[in-house]
């Protein structure tokens, strides 16, 4: 089945949407590179996508969409890169295995059906037979022909204990390049893609179960005053030490992300509203009782703070409506001065 993308791009508008997608970059002072063309070329096909949502957020924030923004977006949410790859690559292995062990079977077969009609040959020999020599000349034929059959049986089984070992080998390789694929690089912790699915998955769980969940997103404190002052590198190590702090209280069945530039998520499932609360304050407070150093030049960078809203799933909630209330809940902290915690039903009740 084509998805909408593919089917716009064989469609008779596929010009019209290329000159729309053209217009839209400029209108947001965006050049056209080819990546760029291909982003904004599947937020028009797709515009209620997680592509596409995530695209509307990052505009609306006003900050300029830059080639590392682009970069981000595609490795998330273009089918491309290394997991395609891999998978075609592992798709031909299969099949060559398949292939070969198909032809090993067919190979056993005949040679089963061959030995069949060698018996019953030989029963009617022997039921005729008349003296000795013949009789051993029948045996000598029966005692070739099972030799055969054990021999096409023996390079069956090495077959097929070779082709398992390969298939074995390819679900591992491919499972790991799936846990790679959900994994943010820089920081090692799940990635949007894993988040995505996670929050899709403990959503529907929290439904058919009748369980607390609670989604948490966190957002680092004037970071890009700090990559204009210190560089992206040193950014980079902000990203680090955040997500580790967050890995660190991210145990099983907790998930923590990177949920997109310095914006990170924590999910929380079947936990106590007191639990999520000392979890988030808990990394709050670690976060910001460092004193940061730029190990190169010894250079004080000061504390690194953080903001975060949460939001408790409610019954027959969808998970973009507990994501967005989160949101909301982040942005009034960030309002109420940052480095602190909000949860998103105490701002329905001051409201």
């Amino acid at each position: 089945m084509s998805t909408p993308f593919e089917s716009m791009l064989r469609g008779p508008d596929a010009y019209a949407m290329a000159r729309r997608a053209l217009e839209e970059m400029e209108a947001a002072s965006l050049w056209p590179t080819p990546l760029n063309f291909e982003l904004w070329l599947h937020y028009l096909a797709e515009p209620e996508g997680a592509l596409a949502r995530e695209m509307k957020r990052l505009l609306s924030t006003g900050d300029p969409f830059t080639e590392a923004t682009s970069d981000l977006l595609a490795a998330e949410y273009l089918p491309r890169g290394r997991m395609t790859e891999e998978i075609r690559d592992a798709g031909r292995v299969l099949d060559r295995e398949l292939s070969s062990v198909t032809e090993a079977i067919s190979r056993a077969h005949r040679s089963n059906a061959d030995y069949g009609r060698t018996l019953e040959g030989a029963a009617t020999q022997m039921a005729s037979a008349d003296d000795a020599p013949q009789l051993k000349s029948i045996v000598a034929g029966l005692t070739r022909a099972t030799r055969r059959v054990q021999t096409e049986n023996e390079s069956l089984e090495k077959k097929l204990e070779v082709s398992t070992g390969e298939v074995a080998r390819l679900r591992e390789h491919l499972q790991q390049v799936r846990r790679d694929s959900m994994t943010d690089g820089l920081t090692n912790l799940a990635n949007r893609k894993a988040f995505d699915e996670h929050l899709a998955s403990a959503c529907s769980d929290a439904e058919t179960q009748c369980e607390r969940l609670a989604l948490a997103v966190l957002d680092i404190d004037h970071f890009k005053r700090f990559n204009d002052t210190w560089g992206h590198q040193t950014g980079d190590l902000v990203l680090r030490y955040v997500a580790s702090v967050m890995g660190r209280v991210a145990a099983d069945p907790r998930i923590a992300a990177r949920y997109g530039g310095e914006e990170f998520a924590l999910i929380f499932p079947r936990e106590s509203l007191g639990q999520v609360e000392t979890a988030l304050e808990m990394v709050r407070k670690e976060i910001a009782s460092r004193q940061l150093r730029r190990r190169s030049t010894n250079d004080d960078l000061g504390t690194v703070t953080i903001s975060a809203g949460f939001a408790v799933r409610r019954a027959g909630e969808t998970a973009s409506s507990l994501l967005e209330r989160a949101d909301t809940a982040l942005y009034a902290s960030k309002h109420a001065g940052r480095n602190r915690v909000t949860f998103a039903d105490s701002l329905d009740q001051a409201a």
